[in-house]
């Protein structure tokens, strides 16, 4: 139950990336009202899943699910570059997180 509560605070963080660059330095009010919405999610459920888990792996998975699902949102919905070098890179940042996931304890 833990590691899906990092899951969706990490799908939070996405949305929370996403509203923050459409907020336009919080000068429009529903975007900046969905990135307080979408941040308070997801610290909320990260916080409660690392009574739990180990901090490492947790807040890799965390960060790794929002840096990708903000680069790759970004790369569909926003017009974002899309290049080989950011597809592998990404690539590279969920195997990494993977990665630390497998190489930690299980509790």
């Amino acid at each position: 139950m833990a590691w899906l509560l990092v899951v969706v605070a990490g799908l939070l963080e996405t949305g929370f990336a996403v509203c923050l660059k459409l907020s336009h330095g919080f000068t429009r009010l529903w975007p900046t009202i969905a990135f307080a919405c979408f941040a308070l999610g997801s610290f909320g459920l990260l916080t409660l899943a690392l009574k739990k888990l180990d901090v490492g792996p947790a807040y890799a998975v965390w960060t790794g699910i929002g840096a990708a699902g903000t680069a790759i949102y970004g790369m569909i919905f926003l017009g974002d570059v899309v290049s080989t070098l950011k597809l592998v890179s990404i690539t590279l940042v969920i195997l990494g997180v993977v990665g630390l996931q497998l190489s930690g304890s299980a509790h």
